[in-house]
């Protein structure tokens, strides 16, 4: 029996979803867009909701709209995929990396505090594999003049003390790539609590226009646009956006489903002294996207390739994002400068986990680990 890492859970029945917008003259950023910003608004009570056409451009546009500039530092983990630092590079500003906590895998106040500087402008805590980082606490570290942007690729269905993402950031940005917990393929969200900041973002998204393709015709009469600040093209299509409410509305169920996944993998790997899980952030709900194990980096790569030939699929989520080449080469970094992240990025493998995973294959996967384990331990002794 092959299990694959990952199955999306759309179906050939999207296209009913799909069918409206091409019977429209609008396939694009028009009404089905904005219903699902709204019901986006709703999910998470706020008044702000910003489609997107990837995570990566939606926190480009975010950060034009903060006025992120060459000269600023904004403070990113160590461990993430690297958009999380790119975005910032980018746009000339320096990405400062703080490593993560050795249990949980996610930024701190304390770590982020090591690396706060004058220049600091900015932080983006990553709510790695589904699990939130306390934002609360670093807003009590950064203060209100820096600006806290969540990166939530991996946490809409996420909770910290039942503090959703967005209740304590100037934003917070969502992925519905196609592996995504939510998917439409590729695509984005930004929301906010920040009117000024939602004000710019609009124009950031778009080019930096003023006014869309809809909003120029409306009130029966031609509104010209203007270009009023530097942007990208970050919108979403109405007929990727279309895929998106029956998931959201399903959303909690289908966590419920990984949740019991997750549960069976914890309960088969907890004591087993060959792995390291993430640890549970006490009081937080984990949106379960991904299922990571760590170890030993001396016999990870053959592993994966034993796990493979077995017909179980497994990945890298993720490398120590300052000892790849780039920011290697750029700022210098190496091993000994993020010990936790490098560790961690060494020896960990993401397992197959999705709502749709049966407990039989699930059960292949658990005894292929074991297998595979085993076998590896007894050949390094």
């Amino acid at each position: 029996m092959k299990v694959p890492f990952y199955k999306h859970q759309l179906s050939g029945e999207a296209v009913r979803h799909i069918a409206p917008v091409l019977d429209s003259a609008i396939l694009t950023s028009g009404q089905t867009g904005r219903d699902v910003e709204a019901r986006i608004c709703a999910c998470f009570g706020v008044p702000h909701a910003f489609l997107t056409n990837s995570w990566t451009n939606g926190a480009l546009a975010s950060l034009l709209a903060l006025d992120i500039s060459p000269g600023d530092e904004v403070i990113v983990p160590a461990m993430t995929f690297i958009a999380t630092a790119n975005v910032v590079e980018l746009l000339g500003a320096k990405p400062v990396f703080a490593d993560v906590c050795p249990e949980t895998l996610l930024m701190t106040p304390e770590t982020v505090k090591a690396v706060l500087t004058p220049r600091t402008r900015a932080v983006i805590p990553v709510h790695l594999y589904g699990q939130m980082v306390d934002i609360a606490g670093l807003r009590a570290v950064a203060g209100d003049e820096i600006h806290i942007i969540e990166d939530a690729a991996h946490c809409f269905e996420g909770d910290l003390h039942g503090d959703k993402p967005g209740a304590h950031s100037d934003a917070a940005i969502f992925s519905f790539y196609a592996t995504k917990n939510i998917t439409c393929g590729e695509g984005g969200a930004v929301i906010s609590r920040n009117a000024e900041f939602a004000e710019k973002l609009s124009a950031t998204r778009l080019h930096g226009m003023s006014a869309g393709a809809v909003d120029r015709f409306r009130n029966e009469k031609y509104n010209h646009w203007d270009m009023v600040r530097m942007g990208v093209k970050a919108n979403l299509p109405d007929l990727l956006a279309a895929l998106l409410p029956e998931q959201i509305e399903a959303a909690d169920a289908k966590l419920e489903q990984r949740e019991e996944i997750a549960s069976r993998y914890e309960a088969a790997f907890g004591n087993d002294e060959r792995l390291r899980l993430q640890k549970p952030v006490e009081g937080a709900r984990h949106a379960r996207h991904l299922f990571p194990v760590w170890v030993d980096p001396r016999m990870r790569d053959d592993f994966i390739l034993a796990l493979n030939s077995a017909g179980i699929g497994c990945t890298v989520n993720y490398r120590s994002v300052p000892t790849l080449t780039y920011y290697r080469g750029r700022y210098g970094y190496g091993p000994d400068h993020f010990p936790v992240s490098e560790n961690w990025g060494q020896g960990t493998v993401s397992l197959p986990l999705y709502p749709t995973l049966e407990k039989k294959a699930q059960i292949r996967v658990i005894d292929c680990v074991r297998r595979e384990l085993d076998q590896l331990t007894r050949k390094a002794a």
